[in-house]
């Protein structure tokens, strides 16, 4: 029976470790958001908390779920006690979970802390109320890159709402700078083209917070099939959380961005010495105690390499790695194969 020799790995010289990151392109469309479908791509929840949209209409085994929707205000916004308000303790409660859950507490009282549009944390340009938009992890994967984020508003009428676009972005934000740090992760502000702050991006939560005040000045943000209108004030006190996403969906011209895919890997050094696993362990590799690879008694041995194997302390099979091709090994080569194991 042929004795398997196994080659100690060094943890110092022998293992080493990388992590690599995978972009990819996501666009979204506002066709998909609004029109394409006819609506037949949201789905809203008999809960009414929030809005979720999907790439296909929802009902089909081949729809992949985007993002989600939904609105809030803070108990201190403007908009908080409002004679005609619809939903208030709902639109509240999501306004305090996503800033629990992204933004944490704070003060001895530990009070909720309120989003804002700049990077300090500092209580200065607070966004009080605004729209939520929660990506998938199916689309964001690990994070979103920073500096690739573009979301394009449209701050116009209602019968014509991208005459006067808003355009929002990241760009400001880099992996070596640009961004700060709170509970929910690494987050950035979007800025307009004339570098004012209308909302906050969380890239490893995929969560995009947009501020009300994108939309000031349009008197009918939110028009209702009776012909009532509402600005944007007026849409979050009195219409519904699905009526509020309807109005967002129906000014989003596209969203694009890039997400990130992290693999980290541990690879493995395994070196061949010149003087070792140079006989086969095949059984088939003697014949009558003959090695069939020689025809002459003084010619070296010769063995062929197929495949590694990596061992715990007590010799127990943990991986294998194929080669794509036999590789000749002799007394007079060494070889070092290098070995990658992702997760």
């Amino acid at each position: 029976m042929a004795v398997i020799n196994y080659e100690p790995l060094d943890s110092n010289s022998d293992v080493t470790t990388t992590k690599t990151l995978l972009y990819e392109a996501i666009p979204l469309t506002g066709s998909i958001l609004s029109g394409t479908y006819n609506d037949e791509n949201i789905k809203n929840f008999t809960h009414g908390q929030f809005q979720a949209v999907y790439d296909y209409p929802y009902l089909s085994s081949s729809a992949n779920h985007i993002f989600d929707l939904t609105v809030g205000f803070g108990a201190n916004s403007t908009i908080s006690g409002s004679v005609s308000s619809t939903q208030e303790t709902k639109k509240i409660n999501m306004y305090n979970q996503f800033a629990q859950v992204l933004l944490g507490y704070t003060g001895s009282e530990n009070t909720v802390r309120e989003f804002e549009n700049d990077l300090t944390l500092d209580n200065v340009n607070r966004i009080s109320d605004g729209f939520f938009v929660n990506f998938s992890r199916l689309i964001t994967k690990d994070q979103i890159k920073k500096g690739s984020f573009t979301i394009t508003l449209g701050s116009g009428s209602w019968a014509n709402p991208f005459t006067d676009p808003v355009v929002l972005t990241d760009a400001s934000a880099s992996d070596t700078g640009g961004t700060n740090n709170t509970i929910g992760g690494d987050y950035g502000v979007l800025y307009t083209s004339g570098n004012v702050a209308r909302g906050v991006l969380f890239y490893q939560a995929g969560i995009a917070v947009l501020s009300t005040a994108s939309f000031d000045g349009v008197s009918d943000f939110y028009k209702l099939a009776s012909g009532t209108s509402y600005t944007t004030a007026q849409a979050l006190a009195s219409a519904s959380i699905s009526g509020s996403c309807d109005a967002l969906r129906h000014r989003i011209q596209d969203i694009s961005f890039n997400n990130t895919t992290e693999i980290n890997s541990t690879i493995y050094f395994c070196r061949v010495p010149h003087n070792k696993y140079n006989y086969s362990a095949n059984p088939t590799y003697l014949s009558s105690s003959e090695i069939r690879v020689k025809s002459i008694a003084s010619d070296t041995p010769i063995s062929y390499i197929t495949t590694v194997g990596l061992y715990s302390p007590n010799n127990e099979l943990l991986a294998l790695a194929k080669l794509s091709e036999p590789l000749r090994k002799d007394p007079s080569n060494e070889i070092t194969l290098r070995v990658r194991l992702d997760y």
